[in-house]
């Protein structure tokens, strides 16, 4: 009896907490500038809640409250209108219960059915994990979206929900997710002009990859905020006083930088959270008495303030004139302050500032039109859709190439390049004049073998900068290069370059695989991928289509060492230490490969029902069954995570790694929690590099720091003094991360030495 009385407690408080969300949503989408569509939406709700009944979130909370959450979002923070709040309620209809979209079409017309379809993963295991299901359902979202925008602004909603509601996830799906979110998610949300959910998604992320150095940024900003109210305090008073003059209608607002971005800068620039000066900037949002007269506005105010202030004359940007892709539009200025301190300065209208905030492709691109049908401008965000349909038109072979290749450049900054009849392009930052070519024609680019630039005649390596004239040089002799790929930055150039490269090696891997069989038929043995993969291993080539290149280029030839590998014959010595080697980047206690404390260098294989949502746990004795890569070279102390690679041996990457970051995004479904157990028995590389005023002595205080007062092992110094300036590198034996950051301390106390960073 009391169990029935406490499930009807537990029905009757689900019911008003999803009856209180949704009464929220509508009294939101009621205060909107768009028409009322009540009744939809009400149906929408009543169907999705329906379709859900029963089922519960990991958190515990009714399904139903997910769709609410993305309906509100979507209509709150996006400002979408009816369609978007239906196709956000109904999201996961499709995807987790009975319903198929033809039933969404048929209760809730075609454009609501579509966006559904577009929202929906991909089903099954049809692509298996080779194939990346989750580049193919990215794929499919890009596919969709090039068609309607909303798609991917719902989606973008979802996985901001998603990431609010993270904490009930384990460690490896966290990793996962908020992994895919960086990589993907907050890029877009960028590039459609959502700034404050862009934020959001990479402090979320930044959350739960670093807990411990997201938690250490938030105390250090909330210890810090008085002093940061002061400075703002006294930095905007004689602004405000100068603006009050002008009799403009003005506020003015303090912008604190988050926590993922100051955690960005300290990595790339090797400073501590103190040694950042940007933390601060200031925001000048404005009502333009004149509507067509706001950028005269905008540039009246910069005078105004540069005549208070010095202005730093290398860090005007001028977004006004020329906006970024994604619609922003602002001045944006960096003034001396009486303190001694540069502060930006963002100067803007209301308008500008409501594009800013809410998203360029929401609110002024795509407006709903009068019977909820969607009204396209011409501009950059189309222009950013074809791009998106060209990449899509050629299709990666590789899931991670597709993803290298969506975010080559639909997410870099832009620069504005001239042709020689004076039309504007927009180009990502660091394209080449190879990639100017290719962005106007195929046939340009795989012919170009040049160009001019303002006239001068430069290679096709050239980087271009805004305001650059291009005028490419092209010969029907000239055909497209492997080396082309190491320099282009562009998605379209580099897809392009890759489709004819392809299709010449095309033929020249068939040659590899007939001279492959006709050495496996010589000697009798079957002819398959297995032995195929089994020699590409031992002659250290990654995949198997490279090795059948390499065999039909002869720069690969088989023979007996081929055989005895195949066969088993000869075991090889070296080799299979060598192989291990490469993998473990520590070195034991007595510094010999092949003492009694060396740790199992057995290779870990992952068995089939291996528990993927446990973490692993890396001990001193367990050490050398796993795989450590040095793309990242992680060591004790760092933030890592496990990844099951092809042979089903496990990885070890720092969280931060870019590799890894690719991987979280493909194989979500391979990342493993991993953990530090280690108990200072081991040393590990890491490889210190100093910067100072050189003087005599500083290298001898340098050594006695580090080997007398700390007890370090020096395993190699490479010094340099050019000009009064000393520069050296130290490679050092050290137990973990902690030893480094100890190291560090002590090193930046020593006289005349500016500078000390990790570099591996």
């Amino acid at each position: 009896m009391m169990a029935t009385e406490e499930q009807q407690l537990r029905e009757k408080s689900d019911e008003e907490m999803i009856g209180g969300a949704f009464q929220h949503l509508i009294d939101t989408y009621a205060a909107s500038r768009h028409r009322q569509k009540i009744d939809i939406i009400t149906k929408a709700f009543n169907f999705a809640r329906q379709a859900h009944k029963g089922v519960r979130r990991l958190s515990g909370e009714p399904y139903i409250m997910h769709p609410i959450a993305v309906a509100q979002i979507a209509c709150e923070e996006v400002g979408l209108g009816s369609t978007s709040i239906c196709a956000a309620l109904l999201h996961d209809v499709v995807e987790d219960t009975d319903y198929t979209t033809e039933d969404i079409e048929n209760i809730f017309g075609a454009k609501v059915a579509r966006i559904v379809d577009g929202l929906t993963k991909i089903s099954g295991g049809i692509f298996g994990e080779q194939a990346s299901a989750q580049a193919e359902n990215f794929k499919k979202l890009l596919l969709t979206m090039s068609d309607d925008i909303r798609v991917i602004l719902i989606k973008i909603c979802d996985r901001l929900h998603n990431m609010r509601t993270l904490e009930s996830q384990p460690a490896n799906k966290q990793y996962k997710i908020a992994g895919e979110t960086l990589y993907i998610y907050a890029p877009l949300a960028n590039r459609l002009g959502l700034n404050k959910v862009k934020t959001e998604l990479e402090d979320l992320s930044f959350r739960y990859e670093h807990p411990a150095d997201y938690a250490l940024i938030r105390q250090k900003l909330a210890s810090t905020q008085s002093s940061r109210h002061e400075l703002f305090d006294l930095f905007t008073q004689p602004i405000e006083e100068a603006l009050n003059k002008m009799g403009i209608s003005y506020t003015i607002k303090e912008r604190i930088k988050s926590p993922y971005s100051i955690w960005n800068k300290m990595q790339n620039k090797h400073v501590t959270f103190e040694e950042i000066y940007d933390i601060l900037a200031v925001r000048i949002i404005f009502s333009p008495k004149n509507r067509e007269d706001e950028i005269n506005e905008c540039f009246k105010i910069y005078v105004a303030i540069s005549q208070i202030y010095k202005s730093h004359p290398n860090r005007l940007r001028d977004w006004l004139s020329h906006p970024k892709a994604n619609g922003y539009q602002a001045l944006h200025v960096t003034l001396m302050s009486r303190q001694g301190r540069w502060i930006e300065v963002q100067i803007r209208s209301d308008r500008m500032d409501e594009i800013a905030e809410k998203g360029f492709a929401a609110h002024w691109k795509y407006k709903e039109g009068e019977h909820g049908d969607i009204t396209e401008d011409e501009g950059e965000l189309n222009d950013w859709l074809l791009t998106i349909k060209e990449i899509l038109d050629d299709p990666q072979p590789n899931a991670i190439d597709f993803l290298d290749a969506i975010k080559l450049n639909l997410f870099a900054q832009e620069i504005f390049v001239f042709t020689p009849k004076g039309e504007i392009k927009t180009m990502p930052t660091g394209c080449t004049a190879l990639d100017f070519a290719f962005t106007i024609h195929t046939f340009l680019g795989s012919h170009c073998i040049g160009a001019k630039v303002n006239h001068k005649l430069v290679p096709l390596s050239h980087k271009l900068e805004s305001g650059d004239q291009v005028e490419i040089l092209t010969s029907k002799a000239q055909h497209v290069q492997p080396s082309w790929v190491n320099f282009v930055s562009t998605a379209k150039a580099r897809a392009k370059i890759q489709a004819i490269l392809r299709r010449n090696s095309r033929e020249i891997q068939k040659v590899g695989e007939e001279v492959f069989a006709r050495f496996m038929q010589q000697h009798d043995l079957p002819v398959n991928t297995a032995y195929a993969d089994q020699l590409a291993a031992f002659h250290e080539v990654e995949k198997r289509e490279d090795f059948y290149i390499a065999l039909g280029e002869k720069t690969i030839i088989l023979g007996e060492k081929d055989l005895d590998e195949l066969t088993g014959k000869k075991k090889k010595k070296q080799g299979s230490n060598k192989g291990w080697r490469k993998f473990v980047p520590f070195l034991n206690s007595t510094d010999k490969e092949e003492s009694d404390d060396t740790p199992h260098k057995q290779l870990f294989v992952v068995p089939e029902k291996f528990n993927r949502k446990k973490p692993i746990f890396i001990t001193d004795d367990n050490i050398g069954q796993y795989k450590f890569m040095s793309c990242c070279h992680p060591i004790p102390g760092d933030d890592i995570l496990g990844f099951i690679d092809n042979k089903q041996q496990i990885e070890i990457h720092k969280r931060a790694c870019p590799v890894a970051d690719k991987l979280k995004s493909s194989y979500g479904n391979r990342i493993l929690d991993a953990k530090w157990d280690m108990h200072k028995r081991l040393f590990f590389d890491a490889t210190l590099q100093l910067e100072g005023i050189d003087r005599i002595g500083l290298l001898n205080e340098v050594t006695q720091v580090l080997s007398r007062q700390m007890n370090v092992n020096i395993h190699t110094v490479n010094i340099t003094c050019e000009d009064g300036i000393f520069k050296g590198t130290f490679k050092l034996r050290v137990h973990d991360r902690e030893d480094v950051k100890e190291i560090i301390d002590n090193l930046k106390s020593i006289k005349d030495l500016k500078e000390v960073k990790q570099i591996l």
